[in-house]
């Protein structure tokens, strides 16, 4: 049994001539106290270098056997075979055989493997390195070694190396706090480790630059590094830096292929080839460009290749190691242009079925097809920027070929979206107006509006933007006319001249038009026109003296900020100066600090700072705190800060009247609310309670919450000094209000 291992087998191989000593991974093998060690890497990774090096030192804490496997050894005979002689090199006392004639599993752990701890003269602890363990595949043996490493008696360790995940036994035995192991992240050279392989492979020391970049695109892989920087060192031409590169990248992908590519299966070749266009792998993109087996290939190759790394933030995704896939890359560009176009193409199909208008919009454009990467824009921008998150529209708009999203009408209004929701209606503008020229027919964007008509909706809104709220509010009216209810563009007009009623005192007309829009936004499902809405419908509730229906609806635009992530958005500011106001108003001054915190978290956050009506109103409120808390100072400051944010305003409005009585404690005059001062929400209402509909149903007829007619009813009670429904409408006919 023991005569047919060769006996170079039975040592660890000679060491490469420029090595370099790994005193982090050696300390880490010498203070490993398990009795099971999985070194698990890909091929390359410097398992073999590592244990060598450890083997021959201390380290080993003890005699060391050593086994290199291969191939050969993939059958129970021949794989026990050589650990039995491996381990009569270590102890030359230990039997090779049982005393009976068959050798069996029993036999070898019941009698050998004792006696071999034990040894003669009481010989100290053993240690066993299994190198190349991925070459045993047969189940047998897999099942014989496993129940080995189940049953290790006291003093005998094993160390294991692979380039395969391994399975049975180890999850059981890590549960048991049985193994130490490390792998490919272990192993892979930190940058200051890069530095100074190269500097030896090269002689000299590399420019950060260079030692950064091989680091970067070989992620620490010890083959990479080693293979880069030998081939550097060999260069004729030192100064052709560029070209060197490329015979040391070229010289990678030659190792991946012969130690990796070409030692798989040719299904599991063309699964790799065909999804080196993704930059994730995950089960379903990659059955749309590999077929059905897709995700059993993909996880059977992330557990053998390793060259597959998993991504942190998604469970049982993958992404390629970057050698790998350089090497995938070129053997797929030589197949030919058409190839790689198509998988592009199909990936696009798969993301934009799935809604991954990143991924989808790439692939598009990677495949040549521009058509439907621009249609792919257009379908999610809007539901992209109700949610805030226009950085994402605005980087679609950039994987696009240059010049594509100027040449395109639509485009150039979703490009001045984006920009209005960062803050920045300078740059609306001047999207919108290659939009004017660009335009050729009645196309629509967005929520079924014209290009011309969202076009002005947008105007509109970067005029509020910019402090003219003049403007706004013409360009509002027309751009309401052209727009269709229910859509997220009337909501975006509504709003508009709504804000330029608010900041022009006009409260009761500005709360009927951010009715509307609260309602159109609402049914258009666009939550950044909702936050906004409801926040300046808060803040004319509030400048109006009606502090219920402020708290009410500041309350209720915080919490649809908060629900759609956008409570640091500078659409959120509004409500919060309004809740900030009616806290004050009540004396709550620390709460209202608070608030206000928020309030100027979500203004800084903004690129141009929002409207400048509403900063102006956040520096004001700013100041009136500070005045409560005595604070001269800052309450100074805050209000030369609001004087300027309203010398930024077309018409400053009723920010004038506010800052020339900052000294008041209130916003309004402290008057007595009589039926005169019904809004025109609240006279609606008041109308529909001479009816016999209940408040539900009223709020039903009228388009707004439950909530927001029950406090309109409250209001309605209070101005009128009623307690009940039929007392109200009485005391109003007597008041000439009906």
């Amino acid at each position: 049994m023991t005569s047919s291992v060769p006996t170079f087998k039975l040592h660890p191989p000679a060491q490469p001539p420029h090595l370099l000593t790994r005193p982090r991974l050696l300390r880490r093998l010498d203070a490993a106290t398990e009795p099971v060690v999985v070194v698990s890497a890909p091929a390359g990774a410097g398992k073999t270098v590592l244990l060598t090096e450890w083997s021959r030192g201390l380290a080993a804490h003890g005699e060391c056997a050593w086994l290199t496997l291969d191939a050969y050894d993939n059958v129970p005979g021949r794989l026990w075979a050589g650990i039995l002689r491996a381990l009569h090199e270590a102890r030359p006392t230990l039997p090779t055989r049982p005393d009976s004639d068959e050798w069996t599993l029993d036999a070898w752990l019941e009698e050998i493997l004792p006696s071999l701890v034990a040894g003669p003269g009481g010989a100290g602890p053993l240690t066993l390195i299994l190198d190349g363990l991925e070459s045993i595949t047969d189940a047998d043996a897999v099942r014989g070694l496993g129940d080995f490493l189940t049953r290790l008696p006291q003093g005998f360790r094993i160390v294991l190396s692979t380039r395969h995940l391994p399975g049975r036994p180890l999850p059981a035995l890590r549960a048991r706090g049985l193994t130490a192991e490390l792998d490919q992240h272990d192993l892979a050279f930190t940058l200051e480790e890069a530095q100074a392989v190269l500097t030896d492979l090269l002689g000299s020391a590399p420019s950060p630059d260079t030692a950064s970049a091989l680091h970067e695109a070989t992620e620490g892989w010890a083959a990479g590094l080693s293979i880069m920087g030998r081939t550097l060192s060999r260069s004729a031409n030192k100064a052709d830096m560029e070209g060197n590169l490329a015979r040391g990248r070229h010289a990678v992908t030659e190792y991946l292929a012969t130690e990796v590519l070409y030692r798989l299966t040719t299904e599991q070749r063309r699964f790799l080839l065909r999804t080196s266009v993704l930059d994730e792998l995950s089960a379903g993109p990659c059955q749309a460009l590999a077929g059905d087996r897709a995700g059993v290939l993909l996880h059977e190759l992330a557990r053998t290749v390793q060259l597959l790394v998993p991504v942190a933030a998604v469970p049982s995704a993958y992404r390629h190691h970057r050698a790998l896939s350089a090497l995938l890359s070129d053997v797929l560009t030589s197949k030919g242009p058409d190839t790689v176009g198509s998988l592009h193409r199909s990936a696009g199909q798969w993301y934009s079925r799935q809604g991954e208008t990143t991924a989808a919009v790439r692939h598009w454009v990677l495949g040549g097809d521009e058509s439907a990467a621009v249609a792919s824009i257009l379908g999610a921008w809007e539901k992209a920027i109700s949610a805030g998150r226009r950085a994402e529209v605005s980087h679609w708009l950039d994987l696009l070929p240059p010049r594509t999203a100027a040449a395109d009408a639509r485009l150039c209004v979703v490009a001045a979206m984006a920009a209005l929701s960062g803050g920045a209606p300078e740059k609306a503008r001047r999207w919108l107006e290659v939009a004017r020229l660009r335009q050729t027919g009645p196309e629509t964007v967005g929520d079924g509006s014209t290009v011309s008509d969202a076009a002005a909706v947008a105007q509109a809104v970067a005029c509020c933007l910019e402090g003219e709220i003049l403007t706004a509010e013409h360009l509002g009216e027309s751009a309401v006319g052209g727009t269709m209810p229910l859509t997220s563009w009337r909501a975006l007009a509504s709003t508009a001249r709504g804000a330029a009623m608010l900041w022009t005192s006009r409260y009761e007309e500005a709360e009927a038009l951010l009715g509307e829009a609260t309602r159109d936004a609402h049914a258009a499902g666009h939550s950044l026109a909702l936050v906004r809405a409801l926040g300046l419908r808060a803040m004319s509730a509030l400048l109006a003296g009606r502090h219920e229906p402020a708290r009410v609806l500041s309350d209720e635009a915080l919490e649809a900020a908060a629900t759609a992530g956008l409570s640091r958005h500078f659409v959120a500011v509004s409500a919060y100066i309004g809740r900030a106001g009616v806290l004050m108003e009540e004396g709550q001054v620390e709460e209202a600090e608070r608030v206000l915190t928020d309030a100027e978290a979500a203004l800084a956050g903004s690129r141009a700072g929002g409207e400048p009506h509403v900063r102006a109103l956040c520096h004001f409120t700013r100041a009136r705190l500070e005045s409560a808390r005595h604070n001269a100072d800052a309450a100074r400051v805050a209000r030369e800060a609001a004087e300027r944010a309203a010398d930024r305003c077309e018409s400053p409005g009723v920010l004038t009247d506010l800052l020339g009585r900052l000294g008041k404690q209130s916003m309004v005059a402290p008057a007595v609310p009589g039926p005169q001062d019904l809004s025109l929400g609240e006279r609606r209402v008041l109308r529909a309670l001479c009816g016999p509909l209940t408040l539900r149903e009223i709020a039903s007829e009228l388009y707004v919450s439950h909530n927001t007619v029950k406090t309109q009813v409250r209001a309605i009670f209070r101005k009128l000094g009623a307690h009940d429904r039929s007392g109200a409408v009485a005391r109003a006919r007597e008041c000439g209000v009906l």
